[in-house]
């Protein structure tokens, strides 16, 4: 594995070492819970979106239904008299482990008119509010499936994050600090022996002898 740059030497970059290994894998464990709730918000937002797909399916099948009939009875006329005006969406957000999404949407649409109006017959009357309650599933089913795209990509992110420091920081860390540790311990022995030797040296040497005359 290649050398890190920016190690200082000797006991003082083996402390820096072990003080970013200790962070690298702290951040590992934090990435990792992290990923862990965000799989569980994810796989729960997706159940949200299969239900809300399916009740999107179920009122469009009888708006379709009522637009036939108002189709057969009135003509287009009846379905340009039906028309509102357009409606307002209104998203409600909700955060996990910091990531923001869609948590709920709500539809606002014109007042409803009575049934008894002269321009609407029954079947426009239905089909509007069948279309109205199609309306308002779709934009429940569009608000789900964002949460779940959003929050998925976010555990995509954190997993590779939580692999780049598993994989690749923290064994480059490792890596460089049993380099280091293993010179240090070169350093020590060589030391260890430049002292012995010098002890020996002193000890065969022996006291030196007085010279004569003195």
């Amino acid at each position: 594995m290649k050398r890190m740059g920016h190690v200082p030497p000797g006991r003082t970059g083996r402390l820096w070492l072990e003080r970013r290994l200790e962070v690298a894998r702290r951040g590992v464990d934090l990435l990792d819970r992290k990923r862990q709730v965000l799989l569980a918000e994810g796989e729960r937002l997706e159940r949200v979106a299969a239900d809300t797909a399916t009740a999107w399916q179920d009122t469009c099948r009888e708006a379709d239904a009522w637009l036939v009939r108002v189709l057969l009875l009135g003509g287009e006329r009846a379905i340009r008299l039906g028309t509102g005006e357009t409606a307002q969406v209104d998203i409600e957000w909700a955060r996990s482990m910091g990531v923001r999404y869609p948590a709920s949407a709500t539809v606002t649409t014109p007042a409803e008119p009575l049934r008894d109006d002269p321009l609407d017959g029954p079947a426009v009357f239905d089909a509007r509010r069948s279309h109205r309650a199609a309306l308002e599933a779709a934009v429940r089913h569009a608000a789900a499936l964002a949460a779940v795209r959003t929050v998925r990509a976010e555990e995509r992110t954190t997993a590779r994050r939580m692999r780049a420091l598993s994989q690749r920081w923290i064994p480059a860390l490792e890596d460089e600090l049993r380099r280091l540790r293993l010179e240090l311990e070169e350093q020590e022995h060589a030391d260890a022996v430049r002292r012995r030797w010098v002890m020996d040296r002193r000890t065969a040497d022996g006291p030196r002898q007085p010279e004569a005359g003195t």
